[in-house]
């Protein structure tokens, strides 16, 4: 059983890449889902797909071809499987604040819900081994990011907060009916909670599995793009989800001709250069930009097979973690696997919220999470085949030492 996370910035051509390496390993015999989690789905475009059928079977798997099937949640479609309870409180809550009852009821919508039922499906699926590949057409970063970090925030509210709040809301209840007009919620409300806590449990282990699960960050050849790119190795990295592979989309053709598509394509390669810094040692596949839009089986089947080059998409591009964010001893590390340097090969620096290190020819620009931007690099050793760096101190301290 495989996981594959496509993600990247909007725009960048996640989907087309999703739906085409579904398309391969639906030909080489795989029971394969395509799953959308953005909620400005555009899979069964990229598929061109009857809307009219997408509309008929609302939030569940289509067949897309052979093996092949795709699916595109449908949020209020999972309230009424999942979230009832949630969705009832939150609905009549808001509606007591003032608010009418049909933005209400769109309100109680919140943030969380899609990617939850997504999680769910994904148990579900994993746990009768419904297909044997689940790849997933990741929205935008941020919403990516919290996909990823849901069950280990949901387990933390579970084990340290929900037992405390149901009893105290069970006592203030018939009190709080008498004193105020504002609804508490009822104990039905925290069974659903409940309910969908133990349908996920697990999800958290599949994702961090790098057996299983592999991310694989979709850019394109230009400056903002590839920085977000950066920021979205980072978080993944902070999740401990391996990342096996880059993926840059709609790269200009050699030898063209044109003045104008020269300098544009001077500038990507300027930029793919760049992501060899930014991402070594992971491997980076390039995808060719098209004269016209991919739509359709056919035309996704020749881009998968212009980008993977006769590689099998399911198997593990690259295993070992390239580095981790950690607090040992009450330190704050960067620990890197860097096997085979010695001490004075290194040389360490930040600017702003990067660490840059070069080990001879060789130089990796690591973005740090807010916690660590504002510390300074204070010491580096070398464990096995790992380097540690500490943090300690501001930046500001660093400035005045004159270090950076």
């Amino acid at each position: 059983m495989r996981i594959l996370l496509y993600a990247g910035k909007g725009g960048v051509g996640k989907t087309c890449v999703a739906g085409a390496t579904g398309i391969i390993t639906a030909q080489m015999g795989l029971k394969t889902l395509v799953m959308s989690l953005d909620p400005a789905h555009s899979l069964s475009d990229a598929f061109d797909l009857d809307r009219s059928l997408m509309d008929k079977n609302r939030g569940q798997p289509i067949e897309a071809g052979d093996k092949l099937w795709v699916q595109e949640l449908d949020v209020h479609e999972e309230i009424n499987n999942y979230w009832s309870e949630i969705h009832s409180y939150i609905s009549v809550l808001l509606n007591t604040s003032g608010i009418d009852d049909v933005l209400a009821e769109e309100l109680a919508v919140f943030p969380g819900m899609e990617e939850l039922s997504a999680l769910l499906y994904i148990n579900k699926y994993v746990n009768e081994q419904t297909y044997d590949l689940i790849i997933l057409d990741c929205a935008p970063t941020a919403e990516s990011i919290r996909f990823i970090s849901m069950p280990t925030a949901l387990e933390w509210y579970m084990k340290k907060v929900f037992r405390l709040e149901r009893k105290i809301f069970g006592v203030m209840r018939p009190v709080a009916r008498r004193m105020v007009d504002i609804p508490l919620p009822e104990d039905e409300y925290f069974a659903n909670i409940e309910s969908l806590y133990n349908r996920l449990k697990g999800v958290d282990q599949l994702l961090t599995d790098p057996d299983v699960t592999s991310v694989r960050l979709v850019t394109n050849p230009e400056k903002m793009v590839l920085r977000e790119t950066q920021r979205a190795f980072m978080f993944f990295s902070l999740h401990q989800t391996a990342i096996d592979a880059i993926i840059i989309n709609r790269v200009f053709p050699p030898g063209l001709n044109d003045d104008y598509l020269k300098v544009w394509g001077n500038n990507q390669q300027k930029y793919m250069d760049l992501a060899e810094v930014y991402f070594n040692p992971l491997p980076i596949f390039k995808a060719p930009l098209y004269e016209s839009e991919i739509l359709g089986y056919e035309r996704l089947f020749e881009f998968g097979r212009n980008l993977y080059q006769g590689k099998d998409p399911t198997q593990i591009f690259f295993k070992q973690i390239p580095y981790q964010f950690a607090k040992i001893d009450g330190q704050s590390l960067v620990k890197l696997h860097l096997p085979f340097i010695s001490k004075e090969e290194i040389d360490l620096s930040k600017i702003g919220d990067e660490l840059i290190i070069k080990i001879g020819n060789f130089k990796k620009n690591i973005v740090l999470p807010r916690a660590y931007a504002v510390m300074e690099p204070r010491k580096a050793r070398l464990e096995e085949d790992y380097l540690l760096i500490e943090f300690g101190g501001s930046s500001e301290q660093g400035q005045e030492r004159g270090e950076g």
